[in-house]
């Protein structure tokens, strides 16, 4: 059975390989920078949809 990580606070996701990491992880390295060497990321919504009561 494959193990899952917990991520919590901002996540962001490599545009390129689909990694996904949080802004810790990223501010420990000395380069803003994926495993596979792209340097392009998306924050990742939240998967709970906030509903609003119409007025």
């Amino acid at each position: 059975m494959a193990e899952q990580k917990v991520l919590t606070g901002a996540v962001y996701e490599c545009v390129k390989c689909g990694q996904r990491t949080t802004q810790e992880e990223l501010s420990r390295l000395p380069e803003v920078k994926c495993i596979c060497g792209y340097r392009v990321f998306k924050k990742v919504r939240p998967p709970v949809v906030k509903q609003l009561k119409a007025r």
